[in-house]
């Protein structure tokens, strides 16, 4: 199957500048980008195409050939190909394949002036447990490198020009010949761009981006916890020679809260009473998300008791019955007490003592009849 016209590819004249095809390649690359067209099965074979166009028609020695042999000039087959007319000699063979290893080669080595996706990055969210339960909206400030509006990403500063770099005559590599190995580097010249610019942008200073911080709002879904992330398609560092942004990745971390503790869709928390309340029984209030909600805590109830309340704990982010609130008991030992108090209590134990033990500490009594078992068989 024949190849299309790269001009076609791209929407440009043939006599279009460099300006008017990086930003045809841009509004192109952009709308044919996979991870925007999840679902568009062309979708990678367009974004390819283009990609194939503007990797021909942004250099100007890959321009010039095929605008006098067409495809056969770029593809190294037949004559006027960049590879030259014989089969190639055999340090050249070599060159390939350490070219390929140490990131150059031959075949579809990918040229200096060729668009690369910007760098994804990542931002550390800290929320309370409320605002993770509920859901919210949070202002950023994320630090990137974005295109230089003053030379379009470029590098040149505007009406200069820009010129083939002498040592790797526009390759960006340059091949260092040992005995009979030949090995491809990065040109130490144009550190492979393959163009030495004449005037630097005076914003950039020839690095075609410029660094800002830019302040973005994020959408916290309900339910997030901790470890979950959140991507916003583009709002990573901008891509080089026109090629697209890259994300940026919120990482959501769940700040610890004086009260519940979380275990995935579940909460928990320590209800503290006094042994009274404990051993009579009463009505307490608890703390929910949602508010204060009753709990009765029934006659006899020992420390570590769970009490659930279905449905007071978080609905997960992916959907879901929400899960219970686990409330504890905890009970807690009276301090500061006065001479009253202390004679009161003396009287009680003194009851437990005069009536039948068991029946009051049934756990008590167990754990020291299990101990006095355990020394009378260690006797010899």
């Amino acid at each position: 199957m024949s190849k299309r016209d790269y001009y076609e590819v791209l929407g440009v004249e043939k006599g279009a500048d460099q300006k008017e095809i990086k930003k045809a390649y841009r509004r192109l690359a952009q709308k044919f980008h996979p991870d925007r067209n999840p679902d568009d099965e062309t979708a990678a074979e367009k974004f390819r195409d283009v990609s194939d166009a503007y990797e021909v028609l942004s250099d100007e020695q890959k321009r010039a050939a095929y605008d006098q042999f067409g495809h056969a000039g770029v593809d190294g087959q037949g004559g006027g190909g960049f590879g030259g007319g014989g089969a190639g000699d055999f340090s050249d063979i070599f060159g390939d394949v350490f070219g390929d290893i140490f990131g150059g080669g031959g075949g579809r080595r990918r040229g200096p002036n060729a668009p690369a996706r910007g760098s994804d990055l990542r931002y550390n969210l800290e929320l309370d447990l409320e605002s993770a339960v509920a859901g919210t909206t949070v202002d950023i400030r994320v630090p990137r490198h974005i295109t230089c509006d003053r030379c379009d990403g470029d590098g040149a500063e505007p009406g200069t020009t820009k010129d083939t770099c002498p040592t790797c005559q526009g390759m960006g590599q340059v091949r260092m010949q040992q005995g009979f190995f030949a090995v491809q580097q990065t040109c130490p010249t144009c550190h492979g761009t393959g163009v030495q610019i004449k005037v630097p942008c005076h914003k950039c200073n020839a690095e075609g981006r410029v660094r800002e911080t830019r302040t973005l709002s994020v959408k916290i879904p309900p339910g997030v916890d901790t470890g979950d992330r959140i991507r916003l398609n583009g709002e990573g560092e901008s891509g080089v020679n026109g090629g697209p942004a890259g994300d940026l990745y919120v990482q959501v971390a769940i700040k610890s809260h004086p009260i519940f503790h979380r275990d995935g869709k579940h909460l928990q928390c320590d209800v503290p009473i006094n042994f009274v309340d404990a051993a009579l029984g009463g009505e307490l209030e608890v703390p929910t998300l949602d508010g204060r909600v009753k709990l009765k805590i029934p006659p006899e109830t020992q420390t570590g008791k769970l009490f659930r309340l279905r449905g007071k704990g978080v609905k997960p982010v992916r959907g879901g019955a929400p899960g219970d609130l686990l409330c504890k008991v905890v009970i807690e030992t009276p301090v500061n007490l006065n001479d009253e108090q202390k004679d009161l209590l003396r009287q009680l134990q003194k009851s437990f003592d005069g009536s039948n033990s068991h029946s009051h500490s049934p756990k008590k009594t167990g754990f020291f009849d299990s101990v006095k078992k355990f020394f009378e068989e260690m006797k010899p």
